[in-house]
């Protein structure tokens, strides 16, 4: 045990934060379009796992034609919208629920994914030969890249669901039956949720396809965990700062930093020197243990938890009692 302790070398920790910060500002920004889902519109939408990939495919290729870094990511953000539309689509035009509507169009997404790059399970792109929006050759204009990005897409994100149409999208997750009644179309509302959702993650695809310099087809694989394990670290800790004074952009900033907390604790883990093939077991473990705070805390806040407490302890105390 001495041995593997006096192995582990701070000095490369403290090395390797800098990329994962860069990567976990990233992921905040694909969490953001999940949280639009998961907690708005109380969708658990699986589309997010093909459609980072189509953010990733569309950018590099369009990058490789001479196309403008940004205006590449634009169109990515243009697919990601029609992916989320088309799942929007199956599930209110169809009948087909939620979580299958989106593992129906993440399932088709591979093979269109595979069509963008050409039929290759990758596309490479240089840094050396394009201009590119962010590159894991300069982490630091990275980090503060994605920290300007993720500073605009909140204050957007903020200023639309404060307006009529944003706060529509809000009421038909909180209470479906009481928007319909209000006059509210809420199957619109859940495909423009979607959309706007999946536009968001296709960005932070491509921006991750520039970062690590390729376009992979399971680039996106296990999108959806890594975004509910930002949300929900991001929540945990927001709470635990702020608790009540936790407002709708202090729940947005969180849920982006959560994505940071995450891949610091993925770079904690390979930095112990852990199996990386149980990687995918240690990033499930934590979701889990994250997943489980909100519903402990309630559990011992609960008050009928308290008044059980509350009646054992005046039952042992009138036995005592009774017994003198």
């Amino acid at each position: 045990m001495a041995a593997y302790f006096s192995s582990l070398d701070l000095a490369a920790l403290v090395s390797r934060l800098p990329a994962g910060i860069a990567q976990g500002v990233i992921w905040g920004i694909m969490a953001l379009g999940v949280y639009m889902t998961f907690r708005l519109l109380n969708f658990a939408d699986m589309t997010v796992d093909g459609t980072f990939t189509t953010g990733g495919a569309v950018t590099v290729v369009l990058i490789l034609a001479g196309w403008n870094p940004w205006a590449a990511m634009g169109i990515a953000i243009l697919a990601g919208l029609i992916t989320g539309t088309v799942t929007g689509l199956i599930h209110t035009l169809l009948g087909i629920p939620s979580i299958l509507a989106g593992i129906l169009t993440q399932f088709a997404l591979y093979s269109i994914n595979l069509a963008i790059m050409g039929m290759t399970a990758n596309k490479a792109v240089s840094v050396d030969k394009y201009a590119l929006a962010i590159s894991s050759r300069n982490v630091n204009l990275a980090i503060l890249t994605g920290i300007i990005l993720v500073a605009v897409l909140i204050a957007l994100l903020y200023w639309y669901f404060g307006t009529e149409e944003g706060s529509a999208i809000r009421a038909t997750g909180c209470n479906p039956e009481m928007s319909k009644a209000q006059g509210i179309n809420i199957s619109f509302m859940k495909v423009l949720a979607l959309a706007l959702s999946n536009g968001v993650v296709a960005l932070a695809g491509g921006l991750m396809a520039q970062f690590q310099g390729f376009a992979d087809i399971n680039m996106g694989r296990g999108s959806i965990v890594i975004g509910l394990a930002a949300v929900i670290i991001g929540e945990v800790v927001g709470e635990l700062l702020l608790g009540k004074r936790l407002n709708f952009a202090g729940r947005l900033s969180f849920v982006a930093i959560g994505g940071i907390l995450y891949y610091i604790i993925i770079v904690i883990v390979l930095w112990l020197k852990l199996n990386s093939n149980m990687l995918k077991l240690f990033q499930a473990i934590t979701v889990a243990i994250f997943l489980a705070v909100p519903y402990l805390q309630g559990q011992s806040k609960s008050s009928f938890r308290r008044a059980g407490k509350n009646t054992v302890v005046e039952n042992t105390e009138g036995r005592e009692i009774k017994d003198a």
